[in-house]
């Protein structure tokens, strides 16, 4: 099996979702877009992972409209795609769903109510976004919250609005490239959340685990 990852920012790695996908056998091809040069084809491609951003999929950025309508074309060619915060909010946009700013950013460690425990488990999860998906009316949601869609599949493909990938090195470099200002202004400690991501590694590996089977369910169903 051989999965793409799309990341855009050279302090992500796939993380969690990567050993997870690595653990059945795949081998793993990372581009950092828009800064490696166009989005790669589809041929020998058997599912796509596309990560977090800093921007907002509504940002008038030249390659956040190439990425969509890359999206689009990996429907049309019937390649799954595994979307994460950014990503999944992509495929949200690019399918006929919508994105919008919530009131307040969600930062931090949260369960989400969900539809299916086996597919999509309570958490909990890392959060980092100010952005949620109005979701297509052909999608399915599998997990929420009080602040947004949490996880949802449409066609082949399957959609997380928070992090699974993250452990705590992940967590430092986004804290150490970005700073703690915006954090901070939700009243979080950056210590804290640190040593939160820290704790949590075991689970959440097991949890991203799951995240792929699931992944892998829906592109087979």
């Amino acid at each position: 099996m051989r999965v793409l990852v799309i990341r855009h920012h050279d302090v992500d790695t796939a993380g969690f979702i990567a050993e997870a996908f690595e653990a059945r056998g795949a081998s793993l091809d990372v581009h950092l877009f828009p800064d490696d040069g166009p989005l790669p084809g589809f041929g020998g491609v058997d599912h796509i992972v596309v990560m977090g951003a800093v921007s907002s999929v509504n940002d008038p950025d030249p390659w956040i409209a190439q990425e969509l309508a890359w999206l689009r074309a990996a429907d049309q060619a019937g390649v799954p795609v595994l979307g994460i915060c950014f990503g999944a909010q992509a495929i949200c946009a690019a399918l006929g769903g919508r994105i919008e700013r919530m009131g307040s950013s969600e930062i931090g460690w949260f369960t989400v109510d969900s539809a299916d425990e086996d597919a999509v488990p309570a958490g909990p999860w890392l959060e980092f976004h100010e952005d949620r998906c109005l979701v297509p009316a052909d999608a399915t949601v599998l997990a929420r919250n009080e602040a947004a869609v949490q996880a949802f599949r449409i066609g082949r493909h399957f959609a997380v609005q928070f992090h699974p990938e993250v452990d705590g090195p992940q967590l430092k470099r986004w804290l150490d490239s970005m700073g703690t200002a915006e954090v901070e202004s939700i009243g979080l400690d950056p210590d804290q959340f640190l040593a939160d991501t820290i704790r949590e590694e075991p689970a959440a590996r097991a949890r991203a685990d799951r995240l792929v089977a699931t992944a892998l369910a829906v592109r087979d169903s």
